[in-house]
């Protein structure tokens, strides 16, 4: 890793400034005497003000050296030259050169102090008025509170970027708020670990007892878990959690805990045999749930004696006779509101939900189609044979930044026009945007859920689609059978034996399924680039852009991290037309295979069309098209719609020539390259390596260790995640 190094000076000049996100080009002098020009995140920087810079050198194709900011010390200029410059440069709305020579003229080294604490003097300047010193005041003490809150951060190595998301949120104010509760970072919106908060709280003098302290540490607990999947956690377990994070007695956590009951800042009730604790909003979300998914299987929908016929018309049209299970999940949908279809690879779930498609076209039903992800709405489209949207586009969502919260348009106020929907890749559905789904279906729709319940679960909290299927209480059609077809190839026969704790063949006899034992993972790496650079285009015609790499692990020789590196080295290497953007330990290149690794609403889309849109989201895909000059944007083609992304977004995509499987969910791919080594525990699951097989279509080829690809077999644990809607959905209230 590269070290970094300081750079201490005076700002000579500004090349470039963004000002909504602080992105600055400007010209350093050192105290040595030399200008270097910099880079990075320096809100309001302006000519004579002093700098302690730490960051790293860099060599920028177009602009040769320059050194990039991570972190800043930033002093206003003291001397009345230094003065004069920062004014001159236009710095302050309102106070141009001629202004700037007047008020140092006349109030020479204290004239910055004049402007910020009595603005009334700047009346004894000609042309000068009572309005225009307030608004002169106005605009320098904003730029002063953005700078003391920059500087309270550093103090705490937390990076610049982050005052500017303070700023949006809490405007003038944000350093009064912050000081007041300097809790309000940790986690969720601003995404500070709890133990950084807790220094700048302890520093501020909050005392450890502090009934805010205590408070913010379970809302944290609370929160950190529903990253890891969970809705609830049991009382004694969120008590003792919180009491180790504190190192403090459980009698204070019960105290904080009953206090936010009170408030309803988090629920308690007893699900099954457990005292469950959860944020209001996910309970909120599970118990609406349940409610608008009895009401929706209330609603009759049975069609009838005409189905049978109805399919039999559709059977002829698409030549196809449907076995037993297709049929009961095409004639279900029909007499159900509410129908699961569940079934791995090769199984027909793609023939049944085309079937249900044509069968609710012929009934007269207005359809909508969707998916969690942009690629798996492409691909269900594309078999459907109509169009399908994701499912944050289908509910029209939209961020606010003064909240820091995600709304969605359709609701039960304005809800889909629809008449049924059918929902893919419903594992990856977690409960908060489950909720939304269903918020916005009108009293009658259909719903028809479709997925593969032995994947890996959704990244966000909740169990959804298993907790559907469990309660039991939604008619499903589960298709087993493999069809010929399918049993032919050995990625279908793999994935199933995986699936039932069995080794996958492993013996390169069978067409579509590889293995390459390289038990180094040195060895590993060198051999998935070879494989991905030169064999697999020449030896079997499959083109580098339809080859993904995937990993159990982001860590390691055979880990994303690596991986990415020395295959951007080999497939899009440095070249003097292709234009490059360091960030943090992150090379972009013009070319560069990139993925979203977090849901950013604000990121601007076109499409070749003019449809215009905003949000990416964690897992979209894309290739870098183009890096301005300056470095302060690029541009990212995502299956036709073009993304422009700032400086300050850069943290939010990282290389995609490798992924993590999870990141992989919902995605497919003509060929799959594995790199099957020893990873994590939690990592060396059966969940993993299924999910990662099913993500090949035409050709998969494992590299690494069988020892590894028998230890993921063999381990079927899977993560308990604490989930009341299964319960509710059984009736368990009503119990």
């Amino acid at each position: 890793m590269e070290e970094y190094s300081t750079l201490e000076g005076t700002v000579h000049s500004i090349i470039f400034q963004n000002p909504d996100n602080g992105y600055t080009v400007l010209r350093l002098l050192t105290d040595e005497g030399e200008v270097v020009n910099t880079v990075g995140c320096l809100p309001c920087a302006a000519p004579g003000e002093r700098m302690l810079l730490t960051g790293r050198m860099e060599v920028h194709p177009q602009h040769g050296e320059q050194f990039s900011v991570r972190d800043a010390e930033r002093r206003m200029p003291a001397e009345e030259d230094e003065i004069l410059s920062y004014l001159s440069s236009g710095a302050i709305k309102g106070v141009g050169p001629a202004t700037a020579a007047r008020m140092v003229e006349r109030f020479g080294s204290e004239t910055l102090d004049v402007i910020e604490r009595a603005p009334e003097k700047l009346t004894q300047l000609k042309g000068v008025t009572s309005k225009r010193a307030m608004e002169i005041a106005q605009s320098f003490r904003s730029q002063m509170e953005l700078r003391r809150l920059m500087e309270f951060l550093a103090r705490f190595e937390l990076p610049i970027v982050l005052a500017m998301l303070l700023e949006k949120r809490y405007g003038g104010t944000a350093l009064d708020v912050l000081r007041e509760n300097p809790y309000l970072l940790a986690g969720g919106t601003f995404g500070v670990e709890f133990s950084t908060a807790d220094e700048i709280a302890i520093s501020l003098g909050i005392p450890a007892d502090s009934a805010c302290r205590v408070e913010a540490a379970v809302l944290f607990e609370l929160d950190h878990n529903a990253d890891n999947g969970h809705v609830f956690l049991p009382r004694e377990k969120l008590i003792d959690a919180t009491a180790r994070l504190l190192e403090c007695g459980c009698e204070q956590v019960e105290r904080a805990l009953d206090d936010l009951m009170e408030r309803c800042a988090v629920v308690q009730e007893q699900v099954a045999n457990v005292t469950a604790c959860y944020l209001r909003r996910l309970y909120d979300a599970e118990r609406y749930a349940q409610r608008k998914i009895e009401l929706l299987l209330s609603a009759a929908a049975d069609q009838g004696g005409g189905v049978e016929e109805l399919i039999g018309r559709i059977e002829e049209e698409q030549g196809i006779s449907y076995a037993p299970a297709q049929r009961q999940a095409v004639e279900l949908a029909a007499r159900q509101g509410v129908l699961l279809l569940t079934g791995g690879p090769g199984t027909g779930k793609t023939t049944s939900v085309r079937g249900i498609v044509a069968l609710f076209r012929r009934m007269g039903l207005d359809t909508v189609l969707a998916a969690p992800t942009g690629r798996a709405a492409k691909r269900m489209g594309e078999l459907c044979g109509m169009e399908a949207q994701t499912i944050h586009r289908l509910l029209g969502m939209s961020f606010s930044e003064s909240t820091g919260e995600v709304s969605f348009i359709k609701g039960e106020k304005e809800p889909l026009e629809a008449d049924a929907v059918i929902v893919d890749e419903m594992s990856m559905v977690d409960l908060m945007l489950m909720a939304a789904l269903l918020r916005a279906l009108r009293p009658g729709c259909r719903l028809v859920m479709v997925g593969d319940p032995d994947q890996l679960s959704a990244v966000g909290a909740g169990n959804v689609f298993s907790d559907l299927i469990r309660s039991g209480r939604i008619a499903t059609v589960a298709l087993r059978e493999i069809f010929r077809q399918a049993e032919r190839s050995a990625i279908v026969r793999n994935a199933h034996a995986v699936n039932e704790g069995r080794l996958p063949a492993l013996d390169n006899d069978q067409g579509d399924f590889f293995f390459l034992r390289r038990r180094d993972p040195v060895r590993t790496a060198a051999t998935i680039v070879e494989l991905v650079q030169t064999r697999l285009p020449e030896k079997m015609g499959v083109p580098v852009e339809q080859i993904q790499v995937l990993t159990p692990t982001h860590k390691g020789e055979a880990g994303t991290v690596n991986l990415n590196r020395v295959l951007q080295a080999a497939l899009n290497p440095r070249r003097p037309d292709r234009r490059e953007r360091s960030w943090g330990e992150r090379l972009f290149r013009e070319g560069d295979r990139i993925m979203q690794t977090k849901n950013d609403y604000d990121v601007v889309w076109e499409k070749p069309d003019g449809t215009v849109g905003t949000g990416m989201f964690n897992g979209d895909v894309g290739r870098i098209e183009q890096i301005d000059p300056s470095g302060e944007w690029l541009t990212v083609n995502f299956d036709d719609r073009l993304a422009t992304y700032t400086a300050d977004q850069l943290s939010e995509i990282d290389l995609a020539y490798a992924m993590t499987v999870h990141k992989a969910q919902g995605s497919e791919y003509r060929c799959v390259v594995l790199s099957a080594v020893n990873a994590a525990p939690a990592l060396m699951v059966r969940g993993v390596l299924y999910t990662a097989i099913t993500r090949a279509r035409e050709l998969l080829i494992v590299v690494g260790d069988e020892a590894a690809v028998g230890r993921m077999t063999e381990n079927d644990r899977q993560q308990k995640r604490y989930s009341g809607l299964k319960w509710r959905l059984r009736g368990g209230e009503r119990a």
